[in-house]
């Protein structure tokens, strides 16, 4: 089975003509409203309110889809975003005389993303997975710890080289200073959707706004210095809120997971290597085989879901294939919730990478956002985890399994104990 991105493009094309234009007027971004609603759930509590104050004071911080800002004031100052490149990012598409491509964004991944980077743009409902939701600040393929932010680095080799498997496309022939600039607007919109979530979380939770009346001392306003002086409560809690969120994303270098050293093998050292990878793969600790299925081909039945789609459903008591209890959040703009899907590893189709540094990360760190799980790292073997020569065995399978693989099948079979 091969998989094919070609149905995507025509549908992708056909909705690019259409379609609204991508360079219709747009004053704002669009409120989070699914979110505010899985508070309204989730607190059992109007959030009316919250959404109007949160959605001016992220428009004073932050800007609009034509007039980017950074409020450099209140950032990590290692978090070194430039408003040249937002600029350049933002707005519509335009190009100068000396050949300088503006509306970044717009031009190469609105379509998909949308224009707040919410991943339900018009394209979104025809693939599978969906696009990413920049908002919470989750990503999958990233060199990092599972709870860190994606490196500079992470999200540049993802738009060079796209992700295999995916209607995420590589563009590794787009100027590199461009590359640099949406960068730098994804970046932007991950932080600003972050912190208007985690105020909406905070009005709720900490400053009164699911009650009958709101303090004044209490309420989130951006008036003249108040934010960076902290004078009030509400004040206090936007400044506090946009430096940690700023905080994690200026640490992500810090956060890389380190790969130990590793040697390339053949022959019967190699098929030795990933028969003991394989008995790992379908053994009780590492136990791919419950979700990649028996010899990786993916016919283990799940029946889990992503954590984005969870946020607005199983999280919340819903059940997700129930439309009655699912059509409000699909009203307030949600993606239909589906199934995750463990890879099927015979394809050697690899989403985040099949290189060797790329999957170590992947087993001991999980899949951020998804059920993947990570494997503990131990010094001994001792039951509870994997050495990392283990580890590194469990690769070679891996890496066995798919049609490009260089070592023969019929050396898979090297003293194998496993059936």
């Amino acid at each position: 089975m091969k998989v094919s991105l070609l149905p995507n493009c025509f549908l992708i094309a056909a909705l690019l003509l259409v379609g609204p234009g991508c360079d219709a007027p747009v004053e704002s971004f669009p409120d989070n409203d699914v979110y505010a609603l899985t508070l309204a759930h989730s607190r059992d509590v109007p959030t009316e309110a919250a959404s109007r104050d949160v959605s001016s004071v992220i428009e004073e911080l932050f800007g609009t889809p034509n007039q980017p800002r950074w409020p450099s004031e209140l950032m990590d100052p290692d978090l070194r975003i430039s408003e040249q490149n937002l600029t350049r990012a933002a707005g519509p598409q335009l190009s100068e005389k000396d050949g300088t491509h503006l509306g970044l964004f717009r031009e190469h991944c609105v379509t998909c993303h949308a224009l707040s980077g919410s991943g339900a743009g018009p394209a979104s409902v025809f693939q599978n997975p969906y696009p990413r939701d920049f908002r919470p600040g989750v990503y999958k393929w990233k060199s990092t710890q599972r709870d860190a932010k994606p490196t500079r680095d992470d999200l540049t080799k993802l738009l060079q080289h796209g992700v295999a498997g995916s209607g995420m496309p590589s563009f590794s022939l787009i100027d590199p200073d461009d590359l640099d600039a949406l960068v730098d607007y994804i970046v932007y919109l991950s932080v600003r959707g972050e912190t208007e979530r985690e105020l909406m979380a905070a009005a709720i939770d900490e400053l009164g706004y699911g009650e009958d009346s709101i303090d004044d001392d209490a309420r989130l306003v951006t008036q003249g210095e108040l934010v960076t002086q902290g004078e009030t409560d509400g004040a206090a809690v936007i400044r506090e809120v946009v430096e940690e969120v700023s905080n994690q994303w200026a640490s992500a270098e810090s956060e890389v997971v380190p790969v130990p050293a590793w040697e390339e093998l053949s022959g019967e050292t190699l098929a030795a290597s990933v028969n003991r990878g394989k008995e790992l793969f379908h053994g009780p600790i590492a136990n791919c085989v419950g979700c990649h299925g028996k010899g990786g081909q993916g016919q283990a039945v799940t029946l889990d879901y992503d954590d984005w789609t969870k946020e607005y459903s199983t999280r919340l008591g819903l059940t997700p294939t129930d439309r009655d209890a699912m059509r409000p959040f699909k009203k307030a703009g949600a993606l239909t919730p589906r199934l995750a899907k463990p890879r099927k590893l015979t394809l050697g189709v690899y989403r985040g990478g099949g290189d060797t540094d790329s999957l170590y990360r992947r087993i001991t760190q999980g899949i951020a956002g998804s059920p993947m799980p990570a494997v503990a790292v131990v010094e001994q073997e001792d039951g509870t985890g994997l050495t990392s020569d283990q580890i590194f065995d469990l690769i070679r399978y891996v890496q066995s399994l798919g049609p490009q693989s260089t070592v023969p099948q019929s050396e898979f079979n090297y003293q194998s104990s496993t059936p």
